[in-house]
């Protein structure tokens, strides 16, 4: 291909409400372009990336046994309310009327549907197991999208559903996926992790999500510094402790001088931010309840919604009520629910809040005060791994990867059953794995980028060899050498791009760095002079000189490598 054949609006400037790196450089990069809030275009060489990243994905579901089907983005509300997410799923489900006022949504996933294909098409067990896979757009009414197509509002998503008789059909499945989502992206050159993450609105029982890692990364993800134990934070489960210290101290409520936050009390009382017990008052469907937890610590949200369902913090008037002063909470004198974090559970001698104006307890411990305990809390660096196996390290991933455990949550509400070897009807279990297409591509860069722009692995650049020649509309010489090398490449095979545009060599230098291509070849008067041409690898600093005779199979070379 041929720069004056393809739409390559490349800019110098990202636009300002381009807060990451790989927004910033695919708006750069003449990639995408933004229609409206979450909704993008992909350009010609944004399309040529993402159907590299799709053909791969395709590719590996293949071997893996799965068939490729296509489902409707418009469903009908009558499947979700089968199943029971139509009032379940939130906001981000848009929901709409046709013409005839029937109720329909934009499919932000397709459980639903496939379940209902299921249910018509397989009858026996016979047929099973059996798995299905679409590349389809997606989307969800993100309150606030960002970061381009990191979190837009329509997306592709690779989303695959497999059916099984029982629970040991669905974790062979469910492990040759897990295996099947690793050689995806050790092919499209990614630096991720799997870990263990919780199942969110799509529900079930197990979960693992894959992180590619970036300092970007909306989520944290913790990785033992001695095995492969790796989760979400989210998910990280700790145990129940045993006590090891001994109450020594004479508890005594001293004036803290209106220091209501944990740090500034730790520093006013010259103790460790876990030696204090902070306290929290949630408001459930069953009423207040109070949380305590280290001062060093945070809640995990995610747990506490799963010991309690949907809840939020009390409001100030809440806690008034309960006879509190908000900023000097502690956990004595409660009159209501107190669970207490295990971390928390086992300090001594700490320090809490007096329930009165400014005061706060030193010295406190737990004998005489009524508690559950749970675990409520977000893991930090250093903790020991819930496998007993080293320290935990945290970083930060962006999930381009999630596959579940389903259970039956869909097939026994939406009655998908077979035939079951006795003649009798057994509701199927099920398996779901996605991939985020679009996400992939941002994900990528995010973890390959310099100053000068992106640096795309190899496997998804959008060309694979980029041929630079210097007045190649002035210099005869110049453009007889670059269209015999450019023909060379096309007959080999080799993805090449021609930059045959009228401009400088800085601004086409700039483009082919700002685009990620991994090989440039340039090629000069100088060139035509000394029968050489001028390599550089999108990677590297160095540039090398390669005899023009050699330069096919110096290029393939570097593309077998």
């Amino acid at each position: 291909m041929k720069t004056t054949q393809l739409l390559i609006p490349t800019q110098k400037e990202a636009p300002n409400d381009a807060q990451i790196i790989s927004h910033q450089l695919m708006i750069r990069a003449g990639l995408i372009s933004k229609l409206a809030s979450g909704l993008y275009s992909y350009l010609p060489m944004g399309v040529r990336i993402l159907k590299k990243v799709e053909s791969i994905v395709r590719e590996e579901m293949d071997k893996a046994g799965s068939q490729e089907v296509l489902m409707p983005v418009t469903q009908p509300a009558e499947l979700w309310q089968e199943s029971g997410r139509w009032q379940e799923y939130g906001p981000e489900l848009l929901r709409f009327n046709d013409r005839h006022g029937r109720e329909f949504c934009m499919g932000p996933t397709h459980e639903e549907v496939i379940t209902h294909l299921a249910a018509q098409y397989i009858r026996s067990y016979k047929q099973l197991p059996m798995s299905f896979y679409q590349v389809q757009t997606k989307f969800r009414d993100e309150i606030r999208p960002r970061f381009g197509v990191m979190r837009s509002r329509e997306f592709i998503m690779k989303d695959a559903y497999s059916f099984h008789l029982d629970q040991a059909s669905l974790q062979q499945t469910y492990d040759l996926m897990h295996q099947t989502y690793c050689k995806i992206f050790d092919r499209l050159g990614l630096d991720y992790r799997p870990v263990l993450a919780d199942s969110g609105s799509i529900g079930g029982d197990a979960s693992h999500e894959f992180h590619v890692l970036a300092d970007s990364g909306e989520d944290e993800i913790c990785f033992s510094n001695e095995s492969d134990y790796a989760a979400n934070i989210e998910k990280v489960a700790f145990s129940k402790q045993e006590v090891t210290c001994h109450a020594q101290a004479v508890e005594e409520s001293v004036l803290t001088k209106k220091k209501t936050s944990i740090e500034q009390v730790s520093e006013f009382l010259n103790v460790a931010p876990s030696q204090c017990i902070k306290t929290l008052i949630i408001k459930t469907s069953e009423g207040l309840k109070a949380l305590a937890l280290r001062g060093d610590h945070e809640l995990n949200e995610i747990k506490a919604h799963n010991l309690f369902g949907e809840f939020e913090l009390a409001s100030d008037e809440e806690i008034k009520s309960l006879g509190l002063k908000k900023g000097f909470i502690g956990v004595k004198g409660l009159s209501i629910e107190l669970i207490v974090d295990y971390s928390a559970s086992v300090v001594c001698d700490f320090v809490c809040g007096a329930n009165e104006w400014d005061q706060h307890l030193t010295g406190a411990n737990w004998q005489g005060v009524e508690f559950s305990e749970a675990d409520l809390r977000n893991a930090v660096a250093g903790d020991d791994s819930p496998d007993g196996k080293g320290q935990l390290i945290i970083k930060r991933g962006i999930e381009v990867g999630h596959i579940f455990q389903l259970g039956d949550k869909y097939s026994k509400a939406m009655n998908s059953n077979v035939i079951g070897e006795s003649g009798k009807a057994v509701t199927t279990t099920m398996g779901c794995y996605g991939i985020g297409v679009t996400r992939v591509i941002a994900a990528a860069i995010e973890q390959n980028y310099d100053d000068r722009g992106i640096i795309f692995p190899e496997a998804i650049a959008p060309f694979q060899v980029v041929i630079v020649p210097i007045n190649y509309n002035k210099s005869t010489r110049v453009k007889t050498l670059a269209d015999n090398l450019y023909q060379q490449c096309l007959e080999a095979g080799i993805e090449v791009l021609l930059d045959n545009r009228k401009e400088r060599a800085g601004i086409m230098f700039a483009d082919s760095e700002l685009l990620g291509i991994p090989h440039r070849m340039v090629l000069s008067d100088t060139h035509a002079d000394n029968g050489n041409i001028e390599y550089k690898a999108r990677n590297q600093s160095d540039k090398l000189e390669v005899s023009y005779d050699d330069a096919l199979a110096f290029i393939q070379e570097k593309l077998a490598e």
